[in-house]
């Protein structure tokens, strides 16, 4: 007997807020959301390990085109760590270096975590994917392979202990783009010497985005078509840190075009830019010479 046959991809533009799951990948999470939407085409705005769980926009359609836009969003994450046990990758997946007793007060911990806020070094970790010579770390690691890593500068700029009990303890952080949370946990065990590993990670903010605004792949599953539907955002809720433009119909044709047009604003601001009905139309770039040039354009007026 034949399987049925599957329906042909549907054309859907919109960001689903995922609250991923325990113990498995970005990806996976993206191929089960676009078969519950029968999505023509999908992607996601950065990797969630599989050890971690929390908000992970995903974007359909259109919106695919601003993924990036959240990449260098700030990133909040609340994390859980063991100190006295230090790992080769920082976080409990990692093979066991080191064991050492845990002196430490709730007192000393505080005052650790407070020099982890402001600029901060970090050495990336080995197991990262990060790549080096077209290959990512986390191959050369595999292979027993160590590489020199330059430091890299990130921010902190918030972070506060949530919970302390004897060798465990959980912290909330604000960071900059780009910060390995591992790396964080594992820095400050070594500053209240006596090592540590993160042993859970959730993420709960990107940008203005919040994990209490997004919706469990449990929750999709027991939905109907309509009412998944329902839970998307259009596709510029991923651009809310950009100035907004309003264009009369003349220069919205011109700029749909991809035509620049005269602006007045200042150069190197982009822009999200809609028509005289609030249709988004995509992004723009204040240039020098005041002319306001397109980017990235939706390839229909979405709402």
């Amino acid at each position: 007997m034949n399987a049925p046959r599957r329906p042909p991809r549907r054309r859907l533009d919109g960001v689903l807020l995922l609250d991923k799951s325990l113990g498995i990948s970005s990806n996976y999470a993206l191929q089960a959301a676009r078969r519950l939407y029968n999505a023509d085409k999908a992607g996601h705005t950065g990797t969630l390990d599989p050890l971690a769980t929390g908000l992970l926009p995903l974007c359909f359609g259109e919106a695919t085109k601003f993924s990036s836009a959240l990449l260098d969003a700030d990133k909040r994450y609340v994390a859980t760590v063991q100190l006295g046990v230090t790992t080769d990758t920082a976080d409990a997946e990692g093979v066991v270096l080191m064991r050492r007793p845990v002196i430490t007060n709730r007192a000393d911990l505080e005052q650790v975590l407070a020099r982890f806020q402001g600029d901060i070094e970090q050495i990336p970790p080995m197991h990262s994917a990060l790549k080096r010579d077209g290959k990512p770390l986390y191959a050369y690691a595999r292979e027993g392979i160590v590489l020199e890593r330059a430091p890299r500068h990130v921010h902190i700029y918030q972070i506060q202990l949530l919970e302390w009990e004897a060798e465990h303890f959980v912290f909330e952080v604000s960071c900059s783009k780009g910060t390995y949370v591992r790396t964080l946990a594992a820095d400050i065990g070594e500053a209240l010497g006596c090592g540590g590993h993160l042993i859970a990670l959730r993420r709960t903010g990107i940008g203005v985005l919040d994990v209490t605004q997004a919706h469990t792949m449990t929750l999709l599953e027991s939905l109907d078509n309509p009412a998944r539907d329902a839970l998307l955002l259009p596709p510029d809720a991923l651009l809310p840190g950009l100035a907004m433009a309003r264009l009369n119909a003349d220069n919205a044709a011109k700029v749909r075009q991809g035509q620049a047009i005269r602006w007045i604003g200042e150069a190197g601001v982009r822009m999200r830019v809609y028509d005289e009905d609030n249709h988004f139309i995509g992004v723009c770039q204040m240039m020098a010479d005041g002319w306001l040039q397109p980017q990235r354009l939706v390839s229909v007026a979405v709402q």
